[in-house]
């Protein structure tokens, strides 16, 4: 009985229905785009240079110094920083190093000698060289049986009779 009083292509509040779409070009211009995503796909580390790194500094000392509660944590806050920053940053300037407030390179140190590629690179290029030569010394001997046969025969060069 009920679905006798249907009609078809009519709802149950008498608004038409939606034909569902027919083909997956159809379905995918129906859908709406999906909203871009707020998370960053791969976080990163911050790096901090050395002159934030002390204005930082400053500006806590300061805060310290003004003796108002709650200016330190304000500005850890503005800033995205934690208090261990802070713990770090002071010893590394209490010892004076200004190099230590640089950020470092993370990782194993490389344990390969910076020469050595260019060594490599030479190697192989003397290699190289080296082929090339053993060719243009066939060559010269080719032409010289060509030209003994002739009847134009070539003299050896004394240098090249010593370097063999």
């Amino acid at each position: 009985m009920l679905a006798s009083t249907k009609r078809s292509g009519v709802g149950s509040r008498g608004t038409p229905k939606a034909t569902p779409p027919a083909t997956g070009q159809q379905v995918r211009e129906a859908t709406p785009p999906a909203p871009p995503s707020e998370v960053a796909e791969r976080g990163r580390r911050r790096q901090f240079t050395v002159e934030y790194k002390q204005r930082i500094l400053r500006e806590v000392d300061q805060a310290l110094a003004s003796g108002e509660e709650g200016e330190v944590g304000a500005l850890l806050r503005r800033e995205g920083l934690y208090s261990s920053h802070l713990t770090t940053w002071r010893k590394q300037r209490e010892r004076g190093q200004r190099a230590g407030l640089a950020p470092r390179k993370r990782g194993r140190k490389p344990t390969r000698n910076p020469l050595s590629s260019e060594v490599e690179r030479l190697q192989r290029q003397n290699a190289r060289l080296e082929n090339e030569l053993a060719k243009a010394r066939i060559v010269i001997a080719v032409q010289k049986k060509v030209a003994a046969l002739l009847g134009n025969p070539i003299p050896d060069d004394p240098d090249e009779t010593e370097e063999s």
